[in-house]
């Protein structure tokens, strides 16, 4: 049997990759977060299917299911939200499969900064403004961060700063971001990416928190911010300048 580690994506069903489907439609059982994939993404998976909810479940009885798989020879879709490849607690888990002989795979899904650039009609890299994302989060009542990961010395060099799992320390995120990029600074607030109660927050540094007070937001957001997000005058890239030359094949 295998484990396969499936990107749900941000919450849409149809955002949900082919391959991922697949998985889903091929495996017996399937392992997921229900406070975080929606159900309608679970039709993919075929009748009689043992699904586990594990919103409310500990690392011991997550890998315990998987395991309780392997014995009995059963496939194993392990749906996380997002890409896998950031803040999807993967790494845990594949330890204890590795420890245990249990082989896995991945596959990759929609990243939440995706669905959120997506709904703002932004590109997060403009040339000359920003040519680099950061991926980050806060640590207060979480696993916490490494010492040179703070989130003032992570975005000091500019570009655009992507703060997931932290909308409910938004105070606390503004303070950090505006002692760097100043009040002024563009940012946004996207919450519940790509479903239909998706919402959009555009603002700067200095107003964004009270918006997303009265926005009521406490939990499935990222938020966004730097100068890419309100650039408009900028040159075009070299990739399609009329200057570079262009080889044939």
């Amino acid at each position: 049997m295998t484990v396969h580690f499936v990107g749900a994506g941000p919450g849409a069903a149809d955002l949900l990759t082919i391959r991922g489907r697949e998985l889903l439609a091929a495996s017996p059982v399937c392992l997921y977060a229900g406070s975080l994939v929606p159900t309608a993404m679970l039709d993919a998976c075929r009748a009689g299917t043992r699904l586990v909810d594990t919103a409310l479940m500990s690392l011991d009885e997550i890998v315990g299911e998987m395991l309780a798989a392997d014995e009995e020879g059963l496939d194993v879709v392990r749906l996380v939200s997002g890409d896998p490849s950031v803040f999807s607690a993967i790494a845990e888990q594949i330890r204890r499969l590795d420890a245990a002989g249990v082989p896995f795979d991945v596959c990759p899904g929609v990243p939440a900064y995706a669905a959120a650039a997506a709904a703002l009609g932004r590109e997060f890299t403009v040339p000359t403004v920003a040519q680099t994302v950061t991926l980050t989060r806060v640590a207060a009542q979480a696993t916490p961060m490494p010492a040179d990961e703070g989130l003032g010395s992570l975005t000091a060099a500019a570009g655009t700063v992507v703060v997931h799992l932290a909308v409910h320390r938004i105070d606390e995120v503004v303070a950090d971001l505006t002692a760097v990029h100043g009040g002024c600074c563009p940012v946004a607030v996207v919450a519940h990416a790509s479903r239909e109660h998706e919402i959009v927050l555009r603002g700067r540094l200095d107003s964004i928190a009270g918006a997303v007070r009265e926005a009521g937001i406490l939990r499935t957001a990222v938020i966004v911010a730097g100068p890419a997000l309100a650039a408009e005058q900028f040159p075009g890239s070299h990739l399609y300048s009329d200057t570079r030359v262009r080889l044939p094949g």
